[in-house]
C-alpha cells in the first residue's frame, strides 16, 4: 500500500498563495498604475481580484474533488479525458504562463538592479541580472531543494513587513487625514485605462493557483484550500490598496512617477523613509521576486512533468534524476524557457530600439504571460460547467454557487481582460502557443504512463494507514481493525534492517500485548521539485522490496507493510503515528540526519524506541539502562523491568559526568526502585560524558537502543542496549 503523506496546514498554503503574490506586480505595477490613472489604480486591482476570485472559486471546487498537485491541467485533464488536444493547449499555455510570469518577475527585478544597485555607468547590457538569476535558480531546482512551511512563512512575513513600512513612510509623511483627503481627490474617469490596468495587474492576483498546484501537500485540502485562497486574495487586496494610497501621496512629482516606470516605487520609499528605507523597499523587492520566481518555476515544473506523464510532452520531462530525485529535463526546459523570453523581450526586442524596429519590453512581456494564463483559466472556468453536467455523481465538498452563471462570468470577464492586454505581448503569447500545438499536432503525443503498464501492490495485513488523511473515508476501517490492540510503528529506510526492528518491536509488544500490530513503514522522500504522482512506483518498488526482506520473518504479531510519499520524512511519521494511534515508535537513529530523530522525539504522540546495531537473532538476553530520573527516563522503565520478568540480565549504569561537562550524577536508586519484578541487577559506575556513551562501550558491542517518553519539560533521557550474552560481564 502505497501513500502519500500531506505536510503543509492552513497556515503555510496561506502563506504560499500571499507570498506568490507579493511579487513584481505591486513592486512594477503600482508606479505604472498611478502615473497612468492616479487613485483609480485601486478600483483597478479590486477588478482583478474579483475575476481572480471568480476563476479561484472554480479552482477550489475542483481541489476538493481532485486533492492532487497539478492545479487547472490536472482539473482539465480529468475533466476532458477524451480531449487530448484541448488538455495539451492548456498545459503548453499554462506552462508558457508560468514561465512567462517568472521571466516577468526576473526582468523587472533586473530593472530594479541596474536603477539601484549597479553603478550607474557600468556597461551591462539590460537582462543580464535577470538571466543570470534564472540559470541559478534552475540549477538549484534541477539539483533539489528543500523548503520548510516555517521558512516559507518567515519569507511572506518578511514581504508583508517590507510592505507595511512603506505605506506606514507615506502616514507618517502626512497626517492620515490629509494623505486620505489627497487620495480622494485623485481619481481618474478614463474607464478603458482602468481596465487596462487592471488586465495587467491580474498576474499580480494569479498566486491562487500556487495553493491549488500544491493541493497534495495540503492537510484536509477540501477545506483548506478554499479558505487559504480566499484568505490571501483578499489580504494581498487590501496591502495593494494602501500602497497605492501611498504611492498618490508621494511628494516625487507625477511625471518622475512615470518616467520611473516600474522601478518609482524605490523612489518613492526614498523620499518617505531616506536612503535608509529605499534600501529596505529595493533589498525587499528584490528578494520577493527572487522567491516568487522559484514558486513559479516550481509550478512550470510540476505542469511539465505532469504532461511528460500523460505523453503530451517528451517522455523525457518525467523522467526522475537518479541522484537528484527532481525531473531534471522539466526544470531544464523551464529554466531555458525562461532565459528565452527575458533575452527576446528585453534583450533582443527591447521597449525601444529592438533588432528589425520590432518593440517588446517588459510591458508586453506582462501581456504574454497574462495571456498564457487568462486563456486556460477561462477554459478552466468552463471545465466546471462542463464537469458538473458530465459527472454528476462526484462528491464535491466545495461546491461553487449559481453555476453556471458564476463559471460564465468568469469566462466573459476574463476575456474582456484579454482584449485590453498590450497588443503585441498578446499576439506573441498566441502564435507561441499556436507554434506548439502545431508541432504537437505533427507529433501525435506518446501514450499515458498508466496506459503503458499496470501494477498493483496490496497489504501484507488488514491494518491500514490513514497517515495525512485525515478526512478519508478509510479512517474508519483502520481504526476498527486495530481495536484496542497494542500498535507499534517501524519506519524502515533500508528494507536489510526490517527484520531485526521487526523483530525487536514484536518483542517489546509481546511483553505488553498478546497480539501486537506492527505497521512497516517506508517513506520515499521527494523534493518540492518533485509532484508525488512521479513517485509512485518507485514508493511501489520500494514497498515490495520491504515485504521481501519480511517474508521469512517469523513473529506473533500481526505485520503490515506500507509506502509513503512525502516531502518531510519526521513530519510523515509522527502525523502516521497520530492519525493510526501508534502506542509505541520503534526506528533506527538516523545519524545522517539527526533532525529526522529530533523531530520524531519531540513530536510524536506516543514513546519512541531507537534502536542501532541490532543482532539478527534480535534477542534480549542483556539490557544496559543508565540510571536517570526524568520522564522520558521513566517512561523506560516498564519495558526494562518487562525483559528483566522474562529473564534477561539488567545492569544498571551510573554515570558520572566528566570534568569538563559540568554536569551531576544521577541516584541509582531512584531507578531500582522503579524495577522490582527483575531479579537480576547489577549495578556499574562509569565516567563519560553522557548516559548514552557511558551506557555503551566498544567490548560490549551492543545493539544499542534509547527510548523517550511524550516532550516534557526537564528531565535526563534514559538509554538501554540488547545484545546476546557477552563473554565477559561489564565491571
Amino acid at each position: 500500500m502505497v501513500e502519500h503523506t500531506r505536510s503543509l496546514g492552513f497556515r503555510v498554503a496561506f502563506a504560499l498563495g500571499l507570498g506568490t503574490m507579493i511579487a513584481a506586480g505591486i513592486f512594477s505595477l503600482s508606479g505604472t498604475a498611478v502615473a497612468a490613472i492616479g487613485s483609480s489604480a485601486v478600483i483597478a486591482f479590486v477588478i482583478a481580484a474579483i475575476i481572480a476570485s471568480i476563476t479561484a472559486a472554480s479552482y477550489s471546487e475542483f481541489a476538493s474533488i481532485y486533492s492532487e498537485n497539478g492545479g487547472g491541467y490536472l482539473f482539465s485533464s480529468r475533466t476532458f479525458e477524451d480531449r487530448d488536444f484541448l488538455v495539451y493547449t492548456v498545459g503548453a499555455s499554462l506552462f508558457m504562463g508560468y514561465t512567462g510570469t517568472t521571466a516577468f518577475y526576473l526582468a523587472t527585478m533586473d530593472e530594479w538592479f541596474v536603477e539601484f544597485v549597479i553603478p550607474h555607468g557600468w556597461p551591462v547590457p539590460h537582462g543580464t541580472v535577470g538571466v543570470l538569476t534564472a540559470v541559478v535558480l534552475g540549477a538549484l531546482n534541477a539539483k533539489g531543494t528543500e523548503e520548510s512551511g516555517t521558512f516559507q512563512v518567515v519569507v511572506t512575513g518578511a514581504k508583508v513587513a517590507v510592505l507595511l513600512a512603506f505605506i506606514g513612510g507615506a502616514f507618517a509623511y502626512k497626517p492620515p487625514a490629509e494623505t486620505i483627503g489627497t487620495f480622494t481627490s485623485s481619481f481618474s474617469t478614463d474607464a478603458a485605462g482602468i481596465v487596462t490596468i487592471a488586465a495587467l495587474a491580474f498576474i499580480t492576483f494569479f498566486g491562487f493557483s500556487a495553493i491549488a498546484a500544491s493541493a497534495g501537500e495540503i492537510i484536509e485540502p477540501r477545506r483548506t484550500v478554499p479558505r487559504a485562497i480566499a484568505a490571501s486574495i483578499v489580504t494581498v487586496t487590501v496591502l495593494y490598496i494602501f500602497v497605492i494610497v501611498a504611492m498618490i501621496n508621494s511628494p516625487i512629482p507625477a511625471e518622475v512617477i512615470a518616467q520611473e516606470g516600474e522601478t518609482a516605487m524605490g523612489r518613492v520609499a526614498e523620499a518617505f523613509l531616506g536612503s535608509i528605507g529605499m534600501n529596505l523597499i529595493v533589498a525587499g523587492a528584490i528578494f520577493s521576486m527572487v522567491s516568487a520566481s522559484n514558486a513559479s518555476i516550481l509550478a512550470a515544473t510540476g505542469i511539465g512533468a505532469l504532461m511528460g506523464r500523460q505523453g503530451q510532452a517528451p517522455r523525457r520531462f518525467s523522467r526522475i534524476h537518479p541522484d537528484y530525485g527532481t525531473p531534471f529535463w522539466s526544470v531544464t526546459t523551464a529554466t531555458a524557457t525562461i532565459v528565452a523570453l527575458i533575452a527576446l523581450f528585453i534583450g533582443v526586442f527591447p521597449a525601444e530600439g529592438g533588432l528589425l524596429g520590432l518593440n517588446l519590453g517588459l510591458t508586453a512581456l506582462t501581456g504574454f504571460a497574462t495571456l498564457n494564463l487568462l486563456a486556460p483559466l477561462s477554459l478552466v472556468n468552463g471545465a466546471l460547467i462542463y464537469s458538473r453536467r458530465r459527472y454528476p455523481e462526484l462528491e464535491r465538498p466545495v461546491r461553487v454557487p449559481l453555476v453556471p452563471l458564476v463559471p460564465v462570468l468568469g469566462i466573459v470577464a476574463n476575456l474582456a481582460l484579454i482584449t485590453n492586454l498590450p497588443v503585441d505581448g498578446a499576439v506573441t503569447g498566441v502564435l507561441v502557443v499556436a507554434g506548439l500545438s502545431v508541432a504537437y499536432l505533427a507529433w501525435g503525443g506518446a501514450p499515458d504512463v498508466e496506459e503503458l503498464f499496470e501494477r498493483v501492490v496490496e497489504p501484507s495485513g488488514t491494518a491500514r494507514s490513514t497517515a495525512g488523511q485525515s478526512d478519508a473515508a478509510g479512517t474508519d476501517t483502520a481504526e476498527e481493525a486495530s481495536g484496542d490492540r497494542y500498535r507499534i510503528l517501524v519506519p524502515i529506510a533500508r528494507p536489510h534492517t526490517a527484520p531485526r526492528h521487526v523483530r525487536l518491536a514484536a518483542t517489546v509488544g509481546a511483553l505488553r500485548d498478546g497480539e501486537p500490530i506492527i505497521q512497516v513503514v517506508n517513506v520515499t522522500n521527494i523534493p518540492d521539485q518533485t509532484p508525488n504522482e512521479m513517485v509512485g512506483d518507485l514508493a511501489k518498488r520500494r514497498a515490495d522490496r520491504l515485504r521481501e526482506a519480511l517474508d521469512g520473518v517469523d513473529v506473533d504479531a500481526e505485520v503490515t507493510v506500507e509506502g509513503h510519499i512525502c516531502r518531510d520524512v519526521a513530519f510523515d511519521i509522527v502525523q502516521t503515528a497520530r492519525d493510526d494511534g501508534a502506542d509505541l515508535i520503534v526506528m533506527g537513529y538516523a545519524e545522517e540526519h539527526p533532525d529526522i530523530a529530533e523531530t520524531v522525539q519531540y513530536d510524536a504522540p506516543c514513546d519512541v524506541l531507537y534502536s542501532n546495531g541490532l543482532a539478527e537473532a534480535g534477542s534480549f538476553e542483556t539490557v544496559n539502562v543508565g540510571a536517570g530520573g526524568g520522564p522520558h527516563h521513566r517512561a523506560l522503565l516498564p519495558l526494562v523491568n518487562a525483559l528483566g520478568r522474562s529473564g534477561a540480565d539488567v545492569h544498571v549504569i551510573n554515570v558520572s559526568p566528566t570534568a569538563d561537562t559540568g554536569g551531576t550524577a544521577e541516584d541509582v536508586h531512584d531507578t531500582l526502585d522503579d524495577l522490582p519484578d527483575t531479579e537480576t541487577i547489577q549495578v556499574h559506575s562509569v565516567q563519560a560524558a553522557s548516559v548514552a556513551e557511558g551506557s555503551s562501550t566498544p567490548r560490549q558491542r551492543p545493539a544499542a537502543c534509547s527510548s523517550s517518553g511524550r516532550r516534557a519539560p526537564g528531565g535526563s533521557g534514559g538509554g538501554c542496549s540488547g545484545a546476546p550474552r557477552p563473554r565477559h560481564r561489564p565491571g
